[in-house]
């Protein structure tokens, strides 16, 4: 097992971490609080982002953004592979956890973020935690119809639910209501079908899908058994070895799992979270 890893320094008060003078070049659309390009039009507040240490365009060369730029690069490398290389659906990327609170949500933000920075790339970052959906709820945006929606009314489509941002290179696809059948629905044809669509249909578009614990609901089986490459994130000194282990158990038949090693802490006597990356 080949290992990679960037301790990175982040104060775990949620104080805005310092920036470097260079911004990072960035798909932003400049005209977005006054002129709404549709109606799923979303404006998110990338300096309230980048107050609470998520990556941004603007947020220069911080640790964290460095961190998932080194993340990001193997992701970036499957699923661009071409001929005996490709995996199917290697640009369908879901982000796990064994339990929950281990920062999933806010890793695979951050994962979405940093891939919308690229130059040839554009993301679609879909809340698949049908069951507790956060996406909406850290990029500071209200609940909206989603996932759920379309695999229950056939009348609506992808687009219809899709938010536009103001990051020109990232949308958002919201989970939508809850239903008591989302294990049900996540492994319908329905679904597959969706997901087939998704992955074909813009070859530079990535997907990143913020997934259902591994321990705590079974839709997160019926997910990750559909994606080219899984991403488990693990707390550090929180997450037992046993249910790493376990969670890597019922997922080893996908090829394609990474870890990110979460909330590492800094030198002694520093407050610092940090992250590490094992592929």
């Amino acid at each position: 097992m080949d290992t990679n890893a960037n301790d990175a320094r982040q104060p775990d008060n949620g104080a805005p971490l310092e920036v470097a003078e260079t911004a990072i070049p960035y798909a932003v659309d400049a005209t977005a609080d006054t002129t709404p390009a549709s109606p799923n039009y979303r404006a998110l507040n990338l300096a309230k982002l980048q107050a609470q240490g998520m990556v941004t365009h603007d947020g220069g060369r911080t640790s964290v953004a460095e961190d998932f730029r080194i993340i990001k690069r193997p992701l970036l490398r499957n699923a661009r592979a071409t001929g005996p290389d490709a995996i199917r659906h290697g640009n369908l990327i879901v982000v796990t956890s064994a339990m929950p609170g281990e920062g999933k949500t806010y890793c695979a933000v951050n994962l979405a973020m940093s891939i919308a920075m690229e130059m040839d790339m554009t993301v679609l970052l879909v809340d698949a935690d049908v069951a507790r959906p956060s996406v909406l709820k850290v990029l500071g945006l209200p609940a909206e119809p989603g996932l759920m929606d379309v695999l229950l009314d056939e009348r609506l489509a992808m687009s219809d639910v899709i938010l536009k941002t103001n990051v020109a290179t990232l949308s958002i696809l919201p989970a939508g209501r809850s239903n008591k059948h989302a294990t049900e629905l996540l492994a319908s044809r329905a679904m597959s079908r969706m997901l087939s669509e998704i992955a074909s249909r813009y070859a530079d578009r990535i997907v990143v899908f913020d997934s259902p614990p591994l321990l705590i609901t079974s839709e997160a089986h019926a997910l990750v058994g559909q994606m080219g490459q899984v991403v488990m994130v693990v707390e550090a000194e929180t997450t037992t070895q046993h249910a790493v282990k376990e969670a890597l158990r019922q997922i080893e038949s996908c090829e394609h799992i990474n870890l990110i090693y979460n909330k590492t802490k800094g030198f002694p006597g520093n407050e610092y979270y940090g992250y590490g990356y094992y592929d």
